[in-house]
């Protein structure tokens, strides 16, 4: 059996940062989101440097262990959704790939990134708002939040594209070499 230390070692350093990210979620309030967008970050450069399935199971690793060890078992849910999206958009930027047409591919890869978000919030925001907000909504309300996620979908996208591409690239070279 073959097993490519290098890889190993990588995905498990990155894992235990993606948990240790998702604990200090619960602890340090104040920068919840950005922790655990930034755990969700680790998902997409595992994808990146190995393959989408090595990806899923890291990404499954990471939520199995903060469920277990996160003391706020909430926001396990919501690195899950920021993981499942990460997962999503590198599947479709994968298979969309193939496809010859750069405009249509770069318009499809941007209405998929948009679809995927909204499956997964419009029906937190509608079917679970007890969990988000206290009281009644009203539809003005609903539609303010829409647009704010909305808003943080855009500066999510723009952060996880940074990342990957400056801040892991330089990273990436000095780990793995140029190359």
């Amino acid at each position: 059996m073959h097993v490519n230390t290098k890889k190993l070692a990588v995905s498990g350093l990155l894992m235990a940062l993606a948990v240790v990210l998702i604990i200090l979620s619960g602890i340090l309030d104040f920068n919840t989101l950005f922790f655990l967008a930034a755990a969700a970050f680790f998902v997409g450069i595992i994808i990146r440097e190995f393959n989408l399935k090595y990806g899923f199971a890291f990404f499954v690793g990471c939520l199995l262990l903060g469920f277990i060890l996160a003391p706020q078992k909430l926001y396990c849910i919501t690195y899950g959704m920021m993981g499942v999206y990460v997962l999503a958009v590198e599947a479709l930027w994968q298979y969309l790939g193939k496809y010859p047409n750069m405009k249509k591919r770069k318009l499809l890869f941007h209405a998929g990134k948009f679809i995927v978000f909204n499956l997964m919030y419009v029906p937190a925001l509608l079917l679970f708002p007890g969990l988000l907000f206290a009281g009644e909504i009203s539809g003005i309300m609903l539609l303010v939040f829409w647009l704010g996620g909305q808003a943080a979908l855009f500066l999510f996208d723009m952060a996880y594209e940074y990342f990957l591409i400056r801040m892991w690239g330089q990273f990436r070279e000095k780990l793995f070499g140029r190359g």
